[in-house]
């Protein structure tokens, strides 16, 4: 009808005024009905010459532009479908101007062509600022968009009723790179994220935020049994000894022997071609032909877990590294208490280009067995808050600046094996998904593992109760088990059962389970199961035991307080097993040490839990809680902007609580260099530092080169950080011997001309002033 009319009008119109042709052309396309699908694919001829990847793999294009731009992450439906994140306002020119601007959305791309391409996008949420992690979960997605964490309701592939999760899930402003992102659901039923100090799960129709330790950059992964990685730009993988959570439960202890370690320090590269890197001019960075050589831009690491490539790349670790237009294959290998990892290869890169445009900034595991690459496919790929002139320079000579329109998904599959059929989630029983967590496909397990407790699947239970106890295919067991504990359906004599399993990693995750269950009357079976597990001498269980018996011992000292004692002693000098303990006696910890210190025991006494022990209880004596546990106050208005340029250029290698990272910065928190002389800091902040250096009487080594920020910041803003690091790691400082001061923007300016290049710790010490 409305074209009819429409028709009817055109023609009486042309007859009295052929200008007005336009116009109603126009009218007449708005009577057309919307399409369902955002955009259409025409399947642009992408190639890959350019590209270089390990014999026996191919690359094949999932998705490209004009479907989507600028992706930087993704996830899968139950359908197989990709959700893609696209930071379409990142960087849109040198100087970052506009980035405020609302073009950001969530796509769903589908209908795959013969040769697996995505045909069509639908726009699921539009009108976002920098979106930049999503999780299709409980039945909904739950997406980034800082500052807020937001879950929505899908229905028929519209957005739904939208909640609030949490309003200070990431910084509003700043680098996005180093803000909260990554959003992955581990089979302990928690979703993590890299870059963030807390974790998530929606449980009896409430979202629960718990605190987690700070972990990584840009990106998140695991392994099979939950064990999480991630990385800092220049340390290409870290990772966690231990699983998730299990060794912050006492408050006033911070782990440092087994989490945030470095799995190599081998952070060599293989590039096909020089490329623009930001610190290009710093020695070591490039070789005597410019061409990288060590990570700079390390992100987005994965963890393989997928069915389709052969069986030695099964839980390898790859990593992007955008700046190097490549991605890196790492060779996992799992110790009783540690894990480390090797390059593949040690003269190339498991997938390397010579098109600057190849940005891979995150990588995924398929519900086909494939391996997924996202590459963002942008000329600019560092942010301004870190971007220096030595690479606007070279981007703008490159004209890289002008490629800013396109974005790939790209599907990495072994040529000699067909891609593996997608599950039909959207028809499958509860039968059918609990046989599902016997895929040899990570992504399949995961998922089933998710609808099973999403639909309350309890009349599975039995058949859970049965998987759980195969000690023989230990991971199908570990997500039975978290399955149960997401339907209610544990139980004390069933992880009793489980927990004595031959399968050290089956027992680990049963014995974190049994906590739930510490009553008095299952102390006696609880003592017995402990005692039969020492007995064995497997370390990865008794390290276990160590993290699992102090919710025990807070209701019956006198049983529990003795084991730990006696595993205290049988790895005295092992600071893991030392560390495990002291978390675990959240409480205790003064009856533990009366306990330690009786003649009896004493002469067997660690001397590494004797000291971690007595810092523990001064720490609780004097209310100095780990930082993950502490609620931070607003702060003055003189530093408000040195608290946000800090969480989000500052805190990527120095730790939100100024306590440094290993490998990549020293402590801020307590240092002299901090309480010293405003100068001296100044001149750090707009220069850089060059290491080692000694922060009260330790060395402190670390990988690269602090950057001179005062090509980045105004003086106004240096003044504010350090404002904002006075106020947070000094104000309370006994050391403070420096009559510490706001900090005017006219000093910073008088500080500019004073020196340029790279400090070292030696033009540290010949300032006036400095005390070391």
């Amino acid at each position: 009808m409305c074209i009819k009319i429409k028709c009817n009008i055109l023609k009486r119109l042309l007859a009295r005024n052929v200008q007005l042709l336009v116009l109603l052309v126009i009218m007449l396309a708005s009577c057309k009905s919307k399409s369902h699908y955002a955009a259409s694919s025409k399947n642009p001829a992408i190639s890959f010459d350019k590209y270089k990847i390990e014999d026996g793999f191919e690359i094949q294009l999932a998705a490209s532009e004009p479907l989507i731009e600028a992706p930087v992450a993704m996830d899968f439906d139950n359908q197989g479908r990709m959700w893609v994140v696209e930071m379409r306002g990142y960087m849109p020119n040198l100087a970052g101007t506009g980035e405020d601007k609302q073009n950001g959305r969530i796509s769903i791309l589908g209908d795959l062509d013969e040769d697996g391409r995505a045909r069509h996008a639908k726009v699921f949420l539009d009108s976002l600022v920098l979106p930049r992690a999503i999780a299709l979960v409980y039945g909904g997605l739950l997406y980034a968009a800082p500052p807020n964490l937001w879950f929505v309701e899908i229905n028929n592939d519209q957005p739904g009723k939208r909640t609030l999760v949490d309003s200070m899930y990431a910084n509003e402003y700043g680098n996005p790179e180093d803000q909260a992102n990554g959003l992955m659901m581990d089979i302990d039923n928690w979703i993590y994220s890299a870059y963030s100090t807390a974790r998530y799960q929606l449980k009896d129709g409430k979202w629960i935020k718990e605190p987690s330790s700070f972990r990584g950059q840009f990106g998140i992964t695991k392994d099979n049994f939950g064990r999480l990685y991630y990385n800092y730009n220049e340390t290409q993988l870290v990772g966690d000894y231990v699983l998730p959570n299990t060794l912050i439960n006492n408050p006033y202890m911070k782990p440092k022997e087994a989490i945030n370690k470095m799995l190599t320090d081998n952070q060599r590269v293989y590039l096909l071609h020089p490329t623009t890197v930001n610190r290009g001019y710093v020695e070591g960075i490039l070789n005597k032909d410019s061409v990288l050589v060590k990570v700079t831009a390390a992100c987005g690491p994965v963890i393989y877990r997928g069915d389709q490539f052969p069986t030695d790349y099964s839980q390898n670790a790859f990593v992007c590294e955008p700046e190097g237009n490549l991605v890196k294959r790492d060779i996992l290998k799992f110790e009783s208490l540690k894990t480390t990892a090797a390059q593949a290869w040690d003269d190339r890169e498991f997938i390397a280009s010579t098109d600057e445009g190849f940005r891979p900034v995150n990588l995924a595991n398929g519900p086909d067995g494939a391996m997924y690459v996202v590459d963002m496919h942008r000329g600019i790929i560092e942010h301004r808050a870190s971007e220096t002139p030595y690479y606007r320079n070279g981007i703008a000579h490159k004209k890289l600046d002008t490629l800013m329109s396109a974005g790939r998904i790209l599907r990495i599959k072994y040529k000699d094996k067909k891609l593996g059929k997608i599950p039909s989630f959207i028809n499958a029983s509860g039968t059918d998904l609990v046989s599902f967590l016997k895929s040899p496909n990570g992504w399949v397990r995961d998922h089933a593992q998710q609808l099973l407790i999403y639909k309350q699947e309890k009349s599975e239970i039995a058949e859970l109760t049965v998987l759980a106890q195969d000690e023989k295919n230990a991971v199908p067991a570990i997500h039975a088990l978290y399955t149960l504990d997401g339907l209610n359906g544990l139980s004390f004599e069933l992880l009793e059962k489980v927990a004595a399993s031959e399968n050290s990693m089956l027992s680990a995750n049963a014995l974190l389970l049994l906590r739930n269950y510490n009553t008095s009357d299952h102390i006696k079976a609880m003592e017995e199961l402990a005692t039969n597990l020492m007995a064995r001498n497997d370390t990865v269980v008794n390290l276990y035991l160590a993290i699992s018996l102090g919710p025990w011992a807070a209701i019956s000292h006198d049983t529990f307080l003795p084991i730990l004692a006696q595993l205290s002693q049988t790895y005295a000098r092992n600071a893991v097993y030392q560390e495990a303990i002291v978390s675990s006696l959240k409480g205790s910890e003064e009856n533990f040490q009366k306990f330690i210190n009786k003649p009896t025991v004493n002469k067997n006494k660690s001397q590494l839990l004797d000291t971690l022990l007595s810092q523990t209880i001064k720490n609780k004596q004097e209310g100095k809680m780990n930082s993950i546990f502490v609620q931070r106050k607003i702060p003055l208005m003189g530093v408000q902007k040195g608290l946000v340029i800090y969480r989000s250029t500052c805190s990527v290698c120095h730790g939100p609580d100024g306590e440094g990272i290993q490998y990549l910065a020293p402590p801020l928190n307590g240092s002299e260099y901090v309480a010293g002389p405003n100068t001296r800091l100044g001149m750090i902040i707009l220069n850089g530092l060059e290491g080692p250096v000694h922060v009260n009487g330790q060395l402190y080594k670390f990988n690269g080169t602090m950057p001179n920020f005062g090509n980045n910041f105004t003086d106004e803003a240096i003044a504010g950080i350090i404002d904002y690091l006075h106020n947070s790691f000094v104000a309370a400082s006994p050391k403070l011997s420096y009559g510490l001061k706001s900090v005017s923007p006219e000093e910073i300016k008088n500080l500019r001309n004073k020196k340029s290049g790279t400090l070292t710790e030696e033009d540290l010490l010949k300032m006036d002033g400095s005390k070391k």
